[in-house]
């Protein structure tokens, strides 16, 4: 696939109510219409990781929102942990497709942000046209991303300096000639240790991800991202999830970190998805919601 086509971009803001009050997420517009697509980061990981994708699905027609949810990114970050859970996650995705006026779209995500996807099927199957899932996080997974998520939290509760000090280290850095991935690293990091402890806690002492017999029960059409050689992401959960939901597509990558470093077949196969899960949307004017 060559270079995608320019397609318009704004970013928005929308307003969810939070155990404090109201939290302020904000999101990114690709494109235009009513054939829907909502792509979710992994966790701690700013919106900015799904730029190239949702420009390349805008390009093809298709009307893209990249969500930061509470605590990453420019959205709202409490230090709450009981703020944050994939399914306080999934209820703003809908919360966020009922601010544009979308009554429904295709819900992908990747890592953790692909379980958030699966937590949106399970609580609101009818606002989900179809299911990306790029390296979803169920139980084989669980131990390698304890490994790493447990010294995240460690170090951000009770030795939160070493954060702070890593964050005054790296955010002088330049950014703006830097590779795309350095610039991601580098805004990941900018987050306050308060907020870093409180995302992961919430996390890990909330609900995961749907259960297997509530995965089994969806019907939603879904595409699933197998990732080779891929600790953190291990193929037998994407296998597991794409045995357990009917008629699920299992797409296994054919090297390590393809969509990354060779995304035109994995772009080409995502497109395809989308496209076909959104095709009967009607075309026409949205309204926001105020």
């Amino acid at each position: 696939m060559g270079r995608a086509a320019l397609a318009s971009e704004q970013v928005g803001q929308v307003f969810v109510e939070g155990r404090r009050g109201r939290d302020r997420l904000e999101f990114t517009e690709y494109g235009a219409g009513d054939a829907w697509v909502v792509l979710v980061p992994p966790l701690l990981v700013p919106r900015r990781v799904h730029d190239r994708t949702a420009r390349m699905l805008a390009s093809s027609g298709l009307h893209v929102l990249v969500l930061d949810p509470l605590g990453h990114g420019r959205s709202d970050k409490p230090a709450d942990p009981l703020s944050y859970s994939v399914t306080a996650f999934a209820d703003q995705v809908v919360a966020l497709l009922d601010h544009v006026g979308a009554a429904r779209g295709v819900v992908g995500g990747s890592s953790i942000g692909a379980n958030v996807a699966l937590e949106v099927a399970a609580r609101a199957p009818e606002r989900v046209a179809g299911l990306l899932l790029d390296g979803p996080v169920l139980e084989n997974a669980l131990g390698a991303q304890l490994s790493v998520l447990t010294p995240v939290l460690t170090t951000a509760r009770f030795a939160p300096f070493a954060l702070s000090a890593l964050r005054l280290v790296t955010r002088p850095l330049p950014r703006r000639l830097a590779p795309e991935w350095v610039r991601l690293v580098l805004e990941t990091l900018d987050t306050r240790p308060g907020p870093v402890a409180a995302v992961v806690h919430g996390v890990l002492f909330g609900r995961f991800a749907p259960s297997s017999a509530e995965r089994a029960a969806m019907t939603v059409p879904t595409l699933v991202l197998s990732r080779t050689a891929d600790p953190f992401h291990p193929v037998g959960d994407a296998e597991t999830v794409a045995g357990e939901i009917p008629g699920a597509v299992l797409e296994r990558t054919e090297v390590p970190l393809e969509w990354r470093r060779r995304p035109e077949r994995l772009d080409l196969v995502v497109t395809r998805f989308a496209l076909a899960c959104v095709r009967p949307a009607r075309r026409g004017r949205r309204t926001r919601s105020s």
